[in-house]
């Protein structure tokens, strides 16, 4: 019995090698160390077609979406009174009810997102106010980091900036405005960039 034990023994000694071999021509090597690989990759595609062109009477509007951590320029169409177009208050209404408006159908599927809150509203200046304020029902420091990059991402360049780069935002209370600007870097990182403003006199 002895003798029997002895051979099995001698017989899986002389195994493990061959084993070892097949694991390391597999391209598997073991590690005592956990490796982090990073997070599993996204699904998510962040890109929806445009569609035909848009009818008389609608045009479209570009809201920055957000998707993966980013921002995303998304097309939409509106209808916009012909009167409304240069009004910097009409403008921004109209883009931040796109902003509101949870991703559905294409862009659900695209894994877009929006963090604007459904309940934010916002108006002209007050008295006082430089020309081309818009001030919201919230303090715009207040807001979720990304819901503020997607809002002031969304109307830098447009008439609710008067053309401009710099968006005048302020809150619903007699503080004074700032003045906003979207970087690259809000682009890139909306949740953790940070937020380029400086006081308006």
């Amino acid at each position: 019995m002895k003798t029997a034990a002895k051979h099995r023994a001698l017989a899986l000694a002389g195994a493990a090698p061959a084993l070892l071999a097949l694991l390391a021509g597999c391209g598997i090597r073991g590690t005592a160390v956990p490796v982090d690989a990073g997070p599993a990759p996204s699904r998510a595609s962040c890109v929806v077609r445009s569609g035909a062109s848009p009818a008389p009477g609608v045009t479209t509007v570009t809201v920055q979406l957000e998707c993966t951590s980013q921002l995303v320029p998304v097309t939409r169409e509106v209808t916009l009174p012909r009167q409304a177009a240069g009004d910097p208050v009409a403008v921004a209404r109209v883009l931040l009810e796109q902003l509101q408006r949870t991703p559905a159908g294409a862009e659900a599927e695209a894994g877009l997102t929006t963090a604007v809150p459904s309940k934010l509203t916002v108006g002209g200046p007050r008295a006082g106010d430089p020309a081309g304020t818009l001030r919201l029902a919230r303090d715009p420091d207040e807001l979720p980091q990304v819901a503020l990059a997607q809002l002031v991402c969304t109307f830098a360049g447009t008439a609710a900036a008067k053309g401009g780069q710099a968006v005048l935002l302020g809150g619903p209370d007699a503080d004074r405005p700032k003045s906003y600007r979207c970087t690259e870097e809000m682009r890139g990182h909306p949740d953790t960039a940070e937020i380029n403003t400086s006081p308006v006199s």
